[in-house]
């Protein structure tokens, strides 16, 4: 079974999503952002969700972490839960 690792921002608006990104983007670090940021309470892990399989996060959270590129910065990313920075961290297919 495939799984991966990664983290992620969670922030309840589209637009703080795309500050953060383009603030990680120029070299702000993914893990201060998320402690300062994230409503996620994984924030204070700087957002690391620890290793998961397909089919354990929501579907729109599976379709990214299993297809984009290991380190790249993905989002804004919707979910029933709000607008996510994620970042693939790992993943064993």
């Amino acid at each position: 079974m495939a799984t991966a690792t990664a983290r992620h921002i969670l922030v309840e608006d589209e637009q703080q999503c795309r500050d953060l990104k383009a603030q990680i983007e120029a070299g702000a670090d993914f893990a201060d952002l998320a402690r300062q940021h994230s409503k996620c309470p994984s924030g204070r892990q700087g957002g690391d969700l620890g290793s998961f399989g397909r089919g354990q996060m929501v579907p729109e959270f599976d379709q990214v972490v299993f297809s984009a590129d290991i380190g790249s910065v993905e989002g804004p990313v919707k979910t029933q839960f709000g607008y996510h920075l994620l970042e693939v961290t790992s993943r064993q297919d």
